[in-house]
């Protein structure tokens, strides 16, 4: 994806230190499946990184560190989308997401 990761905000929060402000995010990453988009729909398709342990991979990155946002889309797959679904869990809730190049244009330029 040009260099690019793909992560989902979890916490936004800053601090100070050494009267220097640290504006900070915590994220939860995303890995592609492959080297190329998928054939079928031209996006890249990606999963939840994982540790050794199974854990949802966590990290504080700066701010600045951050490009733009990313639409993910899941993988449904075959089955009914559960009622169980909503804002709160839906990127926990698949195992593959689809990022989606059509949302913005500016995503469009810089990941595909």
């Amino acid at each position: 994806m040009r260099g690019l990761h793909v992560g989902q905000v979890i916490l936004f929060f800053s601090f100070h230190y050494r009267s220097v402000f640290y504006p900070c995010a915590l994220i939860q990453w995303f890995e592609p499946v492959s080297d190329e988009p998928c054939p079928d729909t031209g996006m890249w398709i990606v999963k939840p990184d994982v540790t050794q342990d199974g854990e949802r991979l966590l990290q504080v990155v700066h701010i600045d560190s951050i490009v733009r946002t990313a639409h993910l889309i899941p993988v449904y797959g075959r089955s009914r989308v559960p009622h169980t679904i909503a804002p709160h869990n839906s990127l926990s809730a698949y195992d593959l997401y689809y990022v989606n190049k059509f949302a913005d244009h500016h995503v469009h330029e810089l990941a595909f």
